[in-house]
């Protein structure tokens, strides 16, 4: 009976499984399969395109629409807000999780605090103060922003990844000769790079995705970034809503980001499980 009930149990489990993954992967499923097929079989509800069609891809490079330089500025957006994050986040979380000071505690609720108002917030004195400045339309009116949002969020994780590596590490580099700095670069930084670089994927992910900022700071088509320009794709007609090439900017946004986290997926594990057991 204890056997058959634990099998029971465990049938469950991989059934529970089963239907997250099931529920998380069919939109994207879904999107590819609707990439795939012609104009006019768009709203088709067969699982697989018949036939195979790759029109809406060339749709998606047509000069006209300007999409290959929109992933340029969502690569070099998220590019230049993640190293930026991180080189803050790295000094000011080893900050927090080293040094005693007085309301360490209050300014660690209030950095993730900010990170809770919604965008749509802080957007419009934003747009008022970057038109005042000349920084609409500019690289620099998307990053400080996001930075806004990335740099609490990298902090929050690596203050916490750094609590968990023992004091002891630093004070045996002091002991041979190293200083403080020297220490923390040495020996700190190297054996927090699953954290730092796990940090780095989730800062990166959520740069890249971002939407409301660029689409308020940009209205110039060079500098929107690809979210943006998936939204402004124009049909045939005015009324025509290309949801084909959509779904295949959709595909082609995505990728990089899968690619990315399958071939990091061991040190993206390591550093969200660094410290869970010692």
């Amino acid at each position: 009976m204890t056997t058959l009930t634990a099998k029971w149990r465990g049938g469950l489990v991989y059934a529970g499984v089963v239907v997250v993954v099931a529920c998380c992967l069919a939109p994207f499923y879904w999107m590819l399969v609707s990439s795939l097929r012609r104009t006019g079989d768009i709203f088709d509800t067969t699982p697989l395109p018949s036939p195979l069609s790759f029109e809406n891809y060339r749709a998606v490079f047509d000069p006209a629409q300007g999409f290959g330089r929109a992933l340029l500025n969502s690569l070099v957006v998220a590019g230049i807000t993640t190293v930026l994050a991180l080189l803050l986040a790295t000094f000011t979380a080893y900050a927090m999780a080293r040094l005693e000071f007085r309301f360490k505690r209050l300014i660690l609720t209030l950095i993730i605090a900010t990170s809770m108002f919604p965008v749509v917030s802080i957007v419009v004195p934003l747009l008022k103060l970057f038109t005042d400045i000349g920084w609409i339309n500019t690289y620099q009116s998307m990053i400080v922003p996001s930075m806004s949002f990335a740099l609490p969020l990298a902090v929050w994780n690596l203050t916490t990844f750094f609590r968990q590596m023992p004091d002891e590490l630093e004070h045996a580099a002091m002991v041979d000769g190293c200083t403080r700095g020297q220490a923390f670069r040495k020996v700190i930084v190297p054996l927090a790079a699953p954290g730092i670089f796990t940090t780095a994927i989730i800062t990166f992910i959520a740069a890249w995705n971002e939407f409301l900022i660029a689409l308020s700071m940009t209205n110039k088509p060079g500098m929107q970034t690809a979210t943006v320009a998936i939204s402004k794709f124009t049909g045939a007609t005015t009324y025509e809503t290309p949801f084909g090439s959509q779904m295949a900017a959709g595909v082609l946004v995505t990728v990089p980001l899968v690619v990315m986290v399958l071939l990091f997926q061991r040190r993206i594990v390591a550093g969200l499980t660094a410290g869970a057991a010692k």
